[in-house]
């Protein structure tokens, strides 16, 4: 949230904005554990907090689908209509899907406060930590292509407003004109995010003839972490989702052996399909690379949900294909939260190998156990990329002599 006025405080800048207060909502379908369904109103828990709103209730309903017109049953919505009415700070409501116009406009409704879907939360947040004039492009399409089809649900106010079928015809023309007006934005913003493509594949083709490495994984897995501790260079990370959405590339040299690491935007479950395609541009920097670092919190209790996710988008951006190296991140933390004090340290290490192991023979892939935070077995993800990225050089410049 902004900072208040204070006068004689020139750090403070703007004025005093109410705080944010939010009641989550959820719906678990059949085939969701307990446990699953808690680790994703979680998720929904730390965007809203990336966003800047407390929670203050949370509800999970138990359907096989979302009903079409509330997203809960009857019964479970009057239950989140007295809540919100009997804590009159809750100025807003969050679903963990997306909602259709009709439904937002019938939520508004019933709730009386503000209505907000998972992408549309994700899109704020994508908004606000845009920096540069590419993402905030990107994120500015995105929600201009997320907002053209709610938009008849969005003018439901019109109906209420007219008594009768003369008023249809002027109503009509006001969606019509936002449609257009919409349009135009959207070709408007291809357009100028073309441009900005083009000067950004120039800038890669000036890179000359390095082996280029992509940083990829979960949202706050420690991408930006790791990117840090190898390039010794300061790139924005903490603890936080999306908190690095424009890609950026460092030249690391690892034993005089240089080559290109770049860090991407962190993937997430339910990630807005127009946010897939407006960042494809930004995500080109993974399916133009040589070789992929797919990094994975393993001391997440849903880090193999984050790996099918990871893997999904990739398909997706058509690099699934790209060799990789999964690193296991924050084995520090796996350590603190499954390992018993009791346990010897033989037992340990045989735990850690067979599901180091187990990764690897699953997603057939290479796989190492590191701490980017505590630089822990940095050596060895250093020894495995030179190998590798010596390998790649040897590849493409055969008949080259390298000094490393």
């Amino acid at each position: 949230m902004s900072d208040s006025w204070q006068v004689g405080k020139k750090k403070t800048k703007g004025i005093k904005k109410d705080a944010e207060y939010a009641v989550l909502v959820a719906v678990a379908d059949k085939n969701q554990t307990k446990e699953q369904a808690q680790e994703y109103i979680d998720e929904l828990k730390f965007l809203a907090e990336t966003a800047g709103a407390e929670t203050k209730k949370i509800f999970i309903q138990n359907l096989q689908n979302p009903d079409k017109r509330t997203y809960v049953g009857k019964g479970k919505l009057e239950e989140i209509v007295l809540y919100v009415e009997e804590n009159e700070e809750v100025n807003m409501v969050i679903f963990d899907d997306d909602l259709t116009g009709k439904q937002t406009s019938i939520l508004e409704e019933e709730l009386k406060v503000k209505i907000i879907d998972r992408s549309s939360l994700i899109l704020d947040i994508f908004a606000k930590r845009a920096q540069t004039a590419q993402a905030k492009t990107q994120v500015e399409l995105a929600q201009m292509q997320y907002m053209l089809p709610r938009l008849r649900g969005l003018w439901t106010h019109l109906e209420r407003q007219r008594g009768g079928i003369g008023m249809r015809g002027p109503g009509e023309m006001e969606i019509e004109t936002d449609r257009r007006i919409v349009r135009d934005k959207i070709s408007h913003l291809k357009t100028k995010l073309e441009k900005i493509d083009r000067q950004s594949q120039t800038q890669r083709k000036n890179r000359g003839d390095l082996i280029r490495v992509s940083l990829v994984g979960y949202t706050n897995v420690g991408k930006s972490t790791l990117m840090n501790t190898l390039s010794k260079s300061e790139v924005f990370a903490e603890n936080k989702l999306f908190a690095t959405l424009d890609t950026t590339v460092r030249k690391v040299v690892i034993d005089r052996m240089p080559f290109l690491l770049s860090d991407t935007v962190g993937f997430i479950r339910k990630l807005p399909h127009h946010l897939v395609e407006s960042f494809k541009s930004t995500l080109d920097e993974a399916k133009e690379s040589d070789l992929v670092l797919h990094v994975v919190d393993v001391s997440h209790p849903t880090f193999e949900d984050q790996i099918a996710t990871v893997n999904k988008t990739l398909k997706e951006l058509g690099a699934d294909e790209k060799p990789t190296v999964m690193i296991l991140n924050k084995i520090d933390a796996y350590r603190d939260r499954y390992f018993d004090e009791l346990l010897d340290e033989p037992t340990k290490m045989e735990i850690l190998g067979s599901l180091k192991d187990r990764l690897a023979n699953e997603y057939g892939v290479q796989t190492i156990m590191i701490s980017a935070k505590n630089k822990e077995n940095l050596s060895g993800l250093k020894a495995l990329l030179q190998i590798l990225i010596g390998d790649l050089y040897k590849e493409r410049y055969p008949y080259i002599t390298k000094t490393w």
